[in-house]
């Protein structure tokens, strides 16, 4: 082997020899596994809050502001009707149904107010309950108050297996009539049940009414109910 050949062999053995120990480079890697890990918790944790953080505004933003200004009206006329054990967040989950608490609410087929009464439905309700007063469908109190009054009607005429299901009935009733209520059940295996059940059955309406009137008691008991839990209690567990 050429002299200088060997030189350059021994120089490059002498230099392998000097960068080949690796305690400063693990030391380095473990450092940067180390902040590998703290960013990564870091992030999951940024995570995580902002989660909670959009769970939370969304809650939040579920119940309309406009509501908490009929909170104690609502509750006042409620137990005046029913009792101080009124399933108060029932029946504003319903109001949430139906109007989002916006008193000046007025639907395509003439339905007005927080309860969207029908005119022909605030004058009957008014003709059987003379307490109500004069019929003002765009008067909060006396919506909610004619609200109140028009369920415990249809719940008094109902039977069913518990008073989840029958309030069920009754909130299907206020929204398309005892009549079909009464056609659902005669036609039922289960009559004493609604959600799931007799309240899916079409007694002969169309197709898009029974849609909307079988989600209707859905909407407001699994959906909308648990929102005011804090106002009263359910109807539903």
């Amino acid at each position: 082997m050429p002299r200088n050949a060997q030189w350059w062999d021994r120089r490059s053995s002498v230099g392998a020899a000097r960068t080949t120990p690796t305690r400063y480079v693990a030391p380095r890697a473990a450092t940067l596994q180390g902040i590998g890990r703290f960013v990564l918790i870091l992030f999951g944790a940024l995570l995580l809050l902002g989660g909670m953080l959009a769970c939370c505004t969304a809650n939040a933003q579920t119940i309309p502001r406009e509501a908490l200004q009929h909170r104690a009206t609502l509750k006042r006329e409620a137990q005046r009707v029913w009792g101080l054990d009124a399933p108060v967040a029932t029946f504003a989950a319903q109001v949430h149904q139906e109007s989002r608490w916006r008193v000046d609410a007025r639907s395509p087929v003439g339905a007005q107010g927080l309860a969207q009464f029908m005119p022909s439905t605030a004058s009957w309700i008014g003709g059987v309950y003379p307490s109500l007063g004069e019929r003002a469908p765009l008067n909060p109190t006396w919506a909610l108050r004619g609200l109140v009054t028009y369920d415990k009607w249809l719940f008094d005429r109902i039977k069913a297996d518990s008073e989840c299901e029958r309030m069920a009935f009754a909130l299907s009733a206020y929204n398309g009539g005892l009549g079909w209520v009464y056609k659902r059940q005669q036609r039922s295996v289960e009559p004493g049940v609604c959600l799931g059940v007799t309240c899916s059955i079409n007694p002969g309406i169309h197709p898009a009414s029974q849609r909307e009137n079988a989600h209707y008691p859905v909407v407001i008991l699994q959906k909308h109910q648990p929102l005011y839990s804090t106002w009263g209690r359910g109807s539903c567990p």
